[in-house]
């Protein structure tokens, strides 16, 4: 904006007014955007005084290129100082402040530690499981055509295990000592939940005292009990013996029934003894499912049940008749003397290439003969009176009770 007019320009208008004392018309004054205020002109037609010459000729406005050159470089400088705050925002924004670097430092620095600690102790943990649990055995992998074999395939097989284990084991043989069938009935019925080796020690003295149906059937059962107290489980086994023996008195005239129907009607005879009975005191076929068979059988592949009756129906279909009593004694041979229940010797197994469980036990071979038991490890067999046959050792009787003379 231009400079106001002086106060002498002021004085000199009022100077000039008409006679009559009224102040005469003026032209209104249009200002221009940027321009500089012009000064009042006297357009009275009364004549100026030099006065008022002289105070309009100082009322001069300055010359508008001065005023845009200021108002510009004011532009510019609001706009230099626009950029500068601007600049120190971006350069605030981007650049934390030094507490903020502090802290985000401290924190990335515990994580770090943190993350570093884990996986020391995740190390520690797994090093230490490692030194305290012994190293595991890869077992030998199976053959998979085992998994995936037909029925005849199946039965094939079947038939190739009987064949070596008749190899293996043509001495096999019931592992009881016994005379006649009574005594074999008896003996079966006391093999329960005890080994035949105790039970070959024990029937001596039973069958010197008892020999016959009758004999046993007048037993005092106390007495009777004091005989079998070493094969356990005696006051069950008394009762049974007793029990069986009277009936064979009074139903079979004293005489052992050569039948199945009629041996499972006996007091403690189950189809598994009854079968022991007719297979190796009459002669007549049967299989007989105890702990040792049903494993091997399992393990064979040749069952999958667990029941003793379901498994002897599947063996019986695989096999022949005349197959079924010596097939008992070889597979029961083979599971007490290599295929164990705990931890079977199959680097000493002389089936291993036909068997679907090879590699459940010890594979190596010099470690696994360290498993073998009875004569083919080199100790005494389980009967006092083994078969002429047999390549083993007969096991010893029974040591006489201590102060017995």
């Amino acid at each position: 904006m231009g400079e106001q007019p002086s106060g002498e320009a002021l004085n000199s208008d009022k100077s000039n007014k008409s006679p009559s004392g009224v102040m005469p018309d003026r032209k209104p004054t249009v200002r221009k955007s940027g321009a500089s205020r012009p000064a009042t002109r006297d357009t009275s037609p009364v004549g100026k005084t030099s006065a008022g010459k002289k105070a309009a000729v100082n009322a001069t406005p300055e010359k508008p290129t001065a005023t845009k050159k200021a108002a510009a470089k004011k532009t510019v400088t609001k706009k230099a100082a626009a950029k500068k705050t601007v600049a120190k925002k971006t350069a605030a924004a981007a650049e934390p402040a030094p507490a903020k670097k502090a802290a985000a430092k401290k924190t990335a620095a515990k994580k770090t530690a943190a993350a570093k600690k884990a996986v020391a102790k995740k190390t520690a943990t797994k090093s230490a499981a490692a030194k305290k649990a012994p190293a595991k055995k890869t077992p030998a992998k199976k053959a998979p055509a085992f998994k995936r074999e037909s029925r005849a395939a199946m039965v094939r097989r079947a038939h190739e295990i009987n064949r070596e284990l008749a190899e293996l084991y043509p001495y096999a043989h019931p592992e009881l000592d016994f005379t006649n069938p009574f005594e074999l009935l008896v003996a079966t019925v006391l093999s329960a939940q005890t080994t035949d080796l105790r039970v070959n020690q024990t029937t001596p003295r039973l069958f010197a005292v008892c020999p016959t149906p009758e004999d046993m059937a007048a037993m005092d059962p106390e007495r009777l009990e004091e005989l079998i107290r070493p094969t356990g489980f005696f006051r069950a086994k008394t009762k049974s013996l007793l029990g069986l023996s009277t009936a064979l008195r009074d139903r079979f005239g004293g005489e052992v029934p050569g039948r199945l129907e009629d041996l499972v009607t006996l007091p403690g005879v189950g189809r598994k003894t009854a079968n022991v009975v007719l297979g190796n005191a009459f002669g007549v076929p049967g299989i007989t499912v105890d702990t040792h068979f049903g494993r091997l059988a399992r393990r064979f592949g040749w069952t999958t049940a667990e029941d003793a009756e379901k498994v002897e129906a599947d063996v019986a279909a695989i096999f022949p008749e005349s197959e079924w009593t010596m097939l008992s004694h070889r597979v029961v041979f083979h599971g007490r003397r290599v295929c164990h229940s705990r931890k079977p010797a199959c680097g000493a197994c002389a089936i291993a290439p036909l068997c679907p469980a090879y590699g459940e036990g010890e594979t190596d071979p010099e470690k696994a003969k360290k498993l073998l038991k009875y004569e083919l490890g080199g100790q005494p067999g389980q009967r006092l009176k083994p078969p002429a046959d047999y390549p083993g050792q007969p096991a010893p009787p029974m040591a006489p009770p201590v102060g017995a003379s």
